[in-house]
């Protein structure tokens, strides 16, 4: 008793000998564990009893799938660019021929001898109505999107979500039919009544006519994009963590505090991006506003009077009798709507990348 146990390297024997480890001078550890494998043991097994890992082959299924990525983002970005040289090297002869400035002209006549076209009203016509849409589209969105994700029955939501989804499946041009042919009228009588009863206001004044206007082509353009913003926000709300709005619920909260104070702040990045999508939707439809437009050429915003045209819809209807200078100008006025569109899914990303920074740096 009272001895001090001796440290054996070998349990078993219970000898009074040391370990090796414990013989080995100071820094031999080191130099040990730099020594091949083969060397530190007789058996070659090393100090803890095993081999080396085994080394990941040169050219295996991790290593492609990482190249198969890297060449579709890649192919991506080539993508972007050849398509901005391709509309830059068709639109440079045009622009060269045009007698007046590309950007505050608002008239279109690059077939004439002396051709003359400008994007100015074009953009303005563009910007407004898709603009427009948005503003008529992203709050009945989010109602329906809430109430599909945290009112609705189940069941119902799901149904209810899977129609809304159906929406976006429909063809443009039979929005635009639909547009000309059934809804003019009603949207005629009301810019009617709009004109009497507020005519003062700049945006609904002018003395007629009405209906095929900067109004029924946001309306339909509202309705192509309700689809997108609705399945987008849906499925963000879902995502909503439930201790969130359980607690906020167990701090005596109504439905709608809850819904103010835990979904909506959570969902807000993938409430911009859902609005930038269908943004970026309604900046390039075609068929439906060259059906629904009255095809003017000129910044106005009267919203009620027949006209407004946009740089997809005056594609559509002069291309086809284009000439060469002609079709050039449409491509330059393609490249600015390229130039917006870019513009446009740029500045979500920046809002996004902020907006998660902000939150992660709360968190």
């Amino acid at each position: 008793m009272g001895e001090t146990p001796h440290r054996s390297a070998d349990a078993g024997t219970g000898g009074t000998r040391v370990t090796q480890s414990h013989e080995w001078p100071a820094g031999a550890s080191a130099r040990v564990a730099e020594a091949p494998v083969s060397t530190r043991t007789p058996g070659g097994t090393g100090l803890g009893g095993g081999g080396a890992l085994p080394r990941s082959r040169r050219f295996g299924a991790e290593r492609a799938f990482r190249g198969l990525t890297l060449a579709a983002g890649t192919a991506v970005l080539v993508i972007i660019a050849a398509i901005a040289i391709f509309l830059v090297v068709k639109a440079v002869p045009a622009l060269r021929a045009n007698t007046e400035n590309f950007w505050s002209y608002e008239g279109w006549s690059p077939n004439e001898t002396q051709p003359k076209f400008g994007i100015g009203a074009l953009a303005f016509g563009t910007v407004l109505s898709s603009a427009l849409a948005l503003l008529m589209a992203v709050p009945v969105a989010l109602g329906i999107a809430l109430y599909l994700s945290h009112y609705a029955p189940r069941r119902l939501g799901t149904t209810l979500g899977f129609l809304v989804d159906l929406l976006a499946a429909v063809p443009s041009v039979v929005f635009g039919l639909w547009g000309r042919d059934v809804f003019s009228s009603p949207v005629r009588d009301f810019s009617v009544w709009l004109n009497q009863h507020f005519g003062w206001i700049p945006l609904f004044g002018g003395d007629g006519p009405f209906g095929a206007s900067v109004m029924l082509g946001a309306l339909v353009l509202a309705i192509m994009v309700l689809p997108i913003i609705t399945s987008l926000s849906r499925e963000v709300f879902l995502q909503t963590p439930t201790a969130n709005e359980e607690a906020a619920l167990a701090l005596g909260a109504t439905r709608w505090e809850m819904l103010r104070t835990a979904v909506l702040p959570y969902g807000r990045p993938g409430i911009i991006a859902a609005m930038m999508l269908g943004l970026g939707r309604a900046l390039g439809e075609t068929i439906a506003l060259a059906l629904t437009l009255g095809i003017t050429f000129g910044i106005s915003f009267n919203l009620i009077q027949n006209g407004g045209n946009t740089i997809a819809a005056n594609i559509a209807n002069a291309f086809g009798e284009a000439n060469a200078t002609g079709r050039g100008a449409l491509i330059a006025s393609g490249l600015v709507l390229f130039a917006i569109t870019l513009i446009v899914n740029i500045t979500a990303r920046a809002i996004i990348y902020r907006r998660r920074e902000f939150t992660e740096s709360a968190a």
